[in-house]
């Protein structure tokens, strides 16, 4: 069909508020967020969708773009045919100086079109935001990252420092084939840099959609599994005994829910809570100064853990997320399982945990065991002022006023398979989250567009600091 009449097929199928929109974008805007389009639209889940798609596409643009075939590594195991990723290279003029890398997951988590309001799978633009799924977590930054590099390649910007990006499939799903430790497993060379920019950071916005804080990520906490399983003969319901495998369960479930983990601090979260204590009212000022000098305050710490944000972050946390018991209605139970997932505080094995929770539970009838294992208790990455220093002087001219936080997650991202093996990674995007978690892993995933549109600035104007520096 002639290109002219698939041109008029598409306008005429935008709605009057996408045109309004794309039509007040910049050229370089209105690419980006066809590029950005693209990638959300592709499905990319692990059940029905194609990373391996994803990789091909995006690097399709940065042929277009100028960058040669030597420049672009797309790759697949075997065994994974759809969970493929791209590496891109920008060579820079200094051999000599170690390259930066340039990270995001392509992968999103599961969505069905019945529960969303919208098809999780089409990018709607809607009084300010963009919704669909991976509109936040992670393509806003996997699409960015393109876009920074085709813009470099069509400028004839050549940094001294090579710049190299890395989009890989699989962070998503625990036990499912990971890019990023395939990568660093096998292809480490490819990757190799002085340090990596990956999701994790970002800001905070608050109800009314301003600024609270911009943060960078400084480290994660560990992720792990443990299934609580008991065993019983069982027998009829009508002759009940103490002997109950749901019993020996609960009971074990409601003393992992009691036990404090004690609290803990590293140079990220002792620097974190330092720079956030003045956000605070002053109760929370003053519990934090004491938890800070004392870690055994209790009455610090209680006021403290009501905020989710700030007991994420204060030590190991266990929570129990899965339950399974009985065969029949009128069985005493043979078996009754939970999984409880655990956040472990940086340099605490998985191991070390599941001890701690067979000494809480005390019950020999209760076995405790490792699930699968994502990755390995990762350091936290130095508190470089090489990185951090331009990214939050950056920062301090695009958002003036805005307190600049280092932080660390409690959740889990590829960094976790770079930093051991000697690229520490950053969380570092310069996006602003709402206060709800923009539906990330959840129902009608958003992000603000001016968001995307001021990260897309941040993040091309980072990469020129750092590929000069």
């Amino acid at each position: 069909m002639n290109r002219l009449v698939l041109a008029g097929i598409a306008l005429v199928s935008l709605s009057a508020p996408a045109l309004a929109a794309t039509a007040s974008l910049t050229p370089g805007q209105a690419e980006f967020r066809a590029l950005y389009k693209e990638l959300v639209e592709t499905n990319t889940t692990l059940s029905s969708g194609s990373c391996t798609l994803a990789a091909e596409r995006l690097a399709a643009h940065l042929k277009s773009a100028g960058f040669s075939d030597s420049d672009l590594h797309l790759f697949t195991a075997p065994d994974h045919p759809k969970e493929g990723g791209l590496v891109a290279i920008l060579t820079g003029r200094d051999p000599k100086a170690r390259p930066v890398l340039m990270l995001a997951h392509l992968d999103v988590v599961e969505a069905r079109r019945e529960d969303w309001t919208r098809d999780p799978f089409v990018l709607v633009e809607e009084n300010g935001f963009f919704f669909a799924r991976g509109a936040a977590d992670d393509k806003s930054m996997a699409a960015i990252w393109v876009d920074t590099l085709s813009r470099y390649k069509k400028e004839g910007y050549r940094p001294k420092h090579t710049l190299k990006m890395a989009l890989t499939c699989g962070e998503e799903t625990s036990g499912a084939f990971n890019g990023a430790q395939y990568l660093a497993a096998n292809k480490r060379d490819l990757i190799d840099a002085a340090f990596a920019l990956n999701e994790g950071g970002g800001g905070m916005l608050d109800a009314q959609g301003k600024p609270i804080f911009q943060g960078i990520q400084v480290g994660e906490k560990l992720s792990q599994n443990y299934t609580l399983e008991v065993t019983n003969p069982g027998g009829h319901s009508s002759r009940p005994l103490p002997d109950n495998a749901i019993y020996h369960l609960a009971n074990a479930l409601v003393r992992v829910q009691g036990h404090p983990f004690p609290v803990e601090f590293n140079d990220t979260t002792r620097d974190y809570f330092t720079r956030l204590a003045p956000t605070r009212t002053p109760e929370e000022q003053t519990a934090l100064a004491a938890l800070l000098k004392d870690s055994t305050n209790e009455s610090a710490r209680a006021l403290l853990e009501r905020d989710p944000d700030i007991n994420a972050i204060l030590h190991t946390n266990c929570v129990a997320t899965l339950l399974s018991a009985g065969h029949a209605t009128n069985a005493l139970p043979q078996r009754a399982t939970a999984n409880v997932n655990c956040r472990i505080f940086p340099r605490t094995s998985a191991e070390t945990v599941r001890q701690t929770l067979e000494q809480v539970i005390a019950d020999a009838s209760v076995h405790v065991s490792l699930r699968e294992v994502r990755n390995a208790p990762a350091p936290p990455p130095p508190l470089d002022p090489k990185v951090l220093g331009p990214a939050e002087k950056l920062a301090r001219e695009m958002w003036p006023g805005t307190p600049q936080l280092r932080l660390m997650s409690a959740g889990a991202t590829d960094g976790a398979f770079l930093t051991p093996v000697g690229i520490p990674t950053y969380g570092i995007s310069g996006d602003f989250g709402d206060p709800d978690g923009n539906g990330a892993h959840g129902l009608n995933e958003y992000l603000r567009v001016k968001v995307v549109y001021d990260s897309r600035d941040y993040l091309y104007r980072l990469m020129k600091i750092y590929g000069d520096q």
